[in-house]
């Protein structure tokens, strides 16, 4: 089951698979943090970020980050809408 997409600074991985959706972990590549979550939201009907609080650590984003982030939820939602 862990399958990884990797980026320059976070990569994702599959934590849980569900019978129409899967729960990816957003991952920091250098420490292994969890930052967030990409999972199905059914009120909207499509994948969005749920990010982790953690305190008392934060997390810093930059547009490189969020990009990155929207590029991996454009594709989930994509391979969900194919089946």
């Amino acid at each position: 089951m862990p399958k990884v997409e990797m980026y320059e600074h976070i990569h994702f991985v599959v934590v849980e698979e569900k019978p129409k959706t899967r729960v990816w972990s957003c991952r920091n590549n250098t420490s292994g943090i969890e930052l967030g979550q990409v999972k199905w939201y059914g009120a909207w009907r499509q994948y969005c970020y749920f990010p982790t609080f953690n305190p008392p650590q934060f997390t810093v984003y930059n547009v490189s980050c969020f990009e990155d982030i929207i590029d991996f939820i454009r594709q989930v939602s994509m391979g969900h809408k194919r089946g």
